[in-house]
């Protein structure tokens, strides 16, 4: 791992390299997503960078059916949804991401509580290609 960085544009960084990074404050123990300097819990500026394993739980979840102008571009419409959800991560932590992977011609089966992993998506934005969190069912173990 590198040098713990404050800025956003360093927790997307290891995104596109397929890992997903937080902190962890060296005073209480509490862990950030994405990773902070200072922790939003007891003030200190002691932490560590820490990769979590991308596994976690669905905790609640949305189908979009009027997509942004972002993911409308990506192909997305009211015949073509995409769901969002909260994942509840292993570590502790949760994070929102799009979640694939998951039939939505009836959202009232898809079940809170479905082990999810982390994956990645390509999407374009503006004249870059970047890759997007997102996370699919994972197989259980």
């Amino acid at each position: 791992m590198s040098e713990l960085k404050l800025e956003a544009k360093s927790f997307f960084d290891y995104i596109e390299n397929g890992v997903l990074v937080g902190s962890r404050c060296l005073n209480c123990g509490h862990i950030s997503l994405p990773q902070r300097y200072i922790c939003p819990k007891c003030k200190s500026d002691q932490a560590e960078l820490i990769e979590f394993s991308g596994k976690g739980k669905l905790a609640a979840f949305t189908v979009i059916y009027v997509p942004a102008t972002e993911m409308l571009a990506a192909g997305y419409d009211a015949k073509h949804p995409y769901m969002v959800g909260i994942v509840a991560l292993d570590e502790g932590p949760r994070i929102s991401a799009q979640i694939v992977g998951m039939d939505l011609s009836d959202p009232q089966k898809i079940m809170i509580g479905t082990p999810l992993k982390m994956t990645s998506l390509d999407r374009v934005m503006g004249e870059a290609q970047k890759k997007v969190l997102a996370f699919e069912p994972a197989e259980m173990e």
